[in-house]
């Protein structure tokens, strides 16, 4: 079920809200707001985030950061005929990294530098949003930079 996650009224798994605060974070960090973020809540959990930055790297293609519960955050760039996106390298380290280090991989990449991991990393097994409770509340999830 692809959607944008909203807060609305009726019931909301446990995990929503801490995955809408998660994914906020994030976005305000690298510069963009919650309109940019869609969610897709089947398993494994993932969410795909619109950037407003180039890459010297790709020049004239629009950038993406992709996430799911398995492999975290990765950075992507569209094709141009609308084919799938072409994921240019992993965060790795985290499934939940702070919203910190998510933005200074994206300001590392504007910049040109090599940096993550080119293979998706395993780094939980998917649970889909029963586990991500959890996840969520673990100290890898602290917003502040």
């Amino acid at each position: 079920m692809t959607a944008v996650l909203e807060l609305s009224l009726g019931y909301q798994h446990p995990a929503h809200r801490a995955l809408r605060e998660y994914l906020h974070g994030v976005a305000a960090q690298v510069g963009v707001g919650l309109e940019s973020v869609t969610v897709d809540l089947d398993t494994p959990v993932s969410a795909y985030l619109a950037l407003d930055v180039t890459l010297p790297s790709h020049p004239g293609r629009d950038v993406a950061l992709l996430w799911d519960e398995r492999s975290g955050w990765a950075a992507a760039i569209e094709t141009y005929s609308g084919e799938d996106l072409i994921v240019l390298c992993y965060l790795g380290g985290a499934a939940t990294p702070t919203a910190g280090a998510v933005a200074r991989f994206v300001n590392a990449l504007q910049r040109g530098l090599t940096v993550g991991v080119t293979e998706p990393p395993l780094l939980r097994e998917p649970t889909g949003l029963d586990g991500l409770v959890d996840e969520f509340r673990s100290p890898a999830v602290t917003w502040a930079a």
